[in-house]
């Protein structure tokens, strides 16, 4: 199967660098809108909408995933939507019944992204208890549960630690049963997505790091048997030579917001070693890393459009199914990337796979 593309919806303020350097991105409904025709005209697959309700590290304002959603579902006609979803500040109930509406909206065009939490602020903020690590995969794996049975049985009734549904309906049920999206890197949730989920999405990191992820969770999953596909982070710069991609990287870095990266570094810093093995997402970032929120720079989708496309590949090699990107000025950049970088990465899996035929 061919490797396929997401981007990152730019649905808060202050796109996807934590810099001052000037960026050609909007966030705004007509902006997501016309990202998401861009994008479904120039081969991506999937769009992922962020879920925030605070500003974190300087992204002032948000406009929430699910109500976005549906709708760039009535504004797009390929195009898969994810929206992310906070268990905690939501019921799986009401959010099954909001998914599969957007389904039907789509004709068959919803997935879901379960975000477990790390940003207490927005929990403490909203009245919401703050669980520890561990706790909040557990109510996640829960939220999972149910919106399974929910969008597969007639009638569902679960007793768990969290939720209990009694005998509750829900229909219309979805067109296509959405895909279940899910990060995070420590013990908890590589099990739980081995258990649950159908995409593990990873924050951008080197080969050697991802080859690691994608094993062992793989084997989780496995043990379980079930099947699970892996997506990778991925901070795209593409310019017509390899030092000046490098050079706009250095500027984005050099023009970091230093206050809101290291307000966002304490944050994050806190949840990554907040799991039992201190082994959570960010652990390991550095300053430079949380420039990009998710890592996405060490994914190394940096330089010509035929560099970037050879590592596009590198990364299909080791098991990586979605390239999930996010770019400075999406008013250019999404575009590009769909004009001289997937018809490339297309050509080269044509190759490598008439190479494996024989």
């Amino acid at each position: 199967m061919g490797l396929q593309f997401a981007y990152w919806a730019p649905n808060v303020s202050g796109g996807l660098v934590i810099s001052n350097l000037p960026q050609k991105t909007g966030w705004s409904f007509e902006d997501n809108k016309r990202y998401a025709q861009i994008a479904e005209e120039n081969g991506f697959d999937y769009v992922l909408l962020q879920t925030r309700f605070f500003a974190s590290y300087g992204a002032e304002k948000q406009l929430e995933a699910a109500a976005l959603a549906s709708a760039l579902a009535a504004s797009t006609k390929k195009l898969n939507i994810i929206t992310a979803v906070l268990p905690g500040l939501w019921h799986p109930g009401v959010i099954a019944k909001i998914i599969s509406t957007i389904d039907h909206i789509s004709n068959g065009r919803a997935s879901i992204n379960i975000v477990s939490g790390w940003f207490k602020n927005e929990f403490i903020g909203y009245g919401e208890p703050w669980l520890d690590h561990d706790e909040r995969y557990r109510r996640s794996e829960e939220f999972i549960q149910v919106l399974r049975d929910l969008w597969t049985k007639e009638t569902t009734t679960f007793k768990g630690d969290f939720y209990r549904i009694n005998e509750a309906p829900l229909k219309p049920k979805p067109i296509n049963i959405p895909k279940i999206f899910q990060g995070g890197n420590s013990k908890a949730a590589r099990e739980m997505a081995g258990r649950v989920s159908d995409v593990y999405f990873m924050n951008g990191n080197s080969l050697e790091n991802l080859k690691k992820q994608i094993n062992h969770v793989k084997s989780l999953a496995e043990s379980n048997g079930r099947n699970i596909q892996f997506g990778v982070n991925g901070f795209v710069i593409v310019r017509d030579t390899e030092e000046e991609a490098k050079q706009v990287l250095k500027d984005i870095v050099l023009h970091a917001d230093k206050e809101a990266v290291e307000g966002f570094e304490s944050q994050v810093k806190f949840a990554g070693k907040a799991s039992p093995e201190g082994e959570g997402m960010w652990a390991e970032s550095t300053f430079e890393d949380l420039v990009q929120y998710n890592d996405g720079f060490k994914t190394g989708l940096i330089g010509t459009a035929e560099q970037v496309a050879d590592r596009i590949i590198e990364l299909k090699k080791i098991g990586v199914d979605i390239v999930l990107t996010g770019f400075l000025h999406y008013d250019e950049d999404l575009k590009a990337f769909g004009e001289k970088v997937i018809p490339l990465v297309r050509e080269k899996e044509a190759k490598l796979e008439g190479i494996l035929a024989n």
